[in-house]
């Protein structure tokens, strides 16, 4: 007695189809590799003294115990103006973050928001951690 004898398949084999898949993937992901190399050309060279850098921001700190700090150097409030007064001269539009941890007094960051707002700095942000 032959056990497959009238019995028709009810299922796809699907093996060969995913083989083709991946072989077309492959030659895809070959042909765009090649593809993006390009031409080979000489380019022309820039001189070093025009930069594009962006500037770059500052970080303002206030810890929980009132502490200020500037790119984690402990500044006052006085010396807090003066740096941001040196790097105002050497880069008029620069961003600064202002981070205050959650258990400092509002009156600190309003202090540090005056000497900022005296300096003259207008792209301030304040750093804030994301509702979970």
């Amino acid at each position: 007695m032959q056990a497959d004898s009238g019995k028709s398949y009810d299922d796809i084999n699907v093996t060969p189809m995913v083989d083709l898949y991946l072989v077309l993937l492959l030659i895809f992901i070959i042909m765009t590799t090649a593809g993006v190399q390009g031409t080979k050309v000489n380019l022309p060279k820039a001189s070093s003294a025009s930069k594009m850098d962006a500037p770059k921001s500052q970080a303002i700190t206030v810890n929980n115990e009132g502490k200020v700090f500037l790119n984690t150097v402990p500044v006052s409030l006085e010396e807090l103006e003066q740096k941001l007064a040196a790097i105002k001269a050497k880069t008029p539009e620069f961003p600064v973050v202002v981070r205050g941890d959650s258990q400092t007094q509002y009156q600190m960051i309003m202090n540090v928001l005056d000497v900022l707002g005296r300096s003259g700095i207008s792209q301030i942000g304040l750093a804030t951690q994301a509702p979970k």
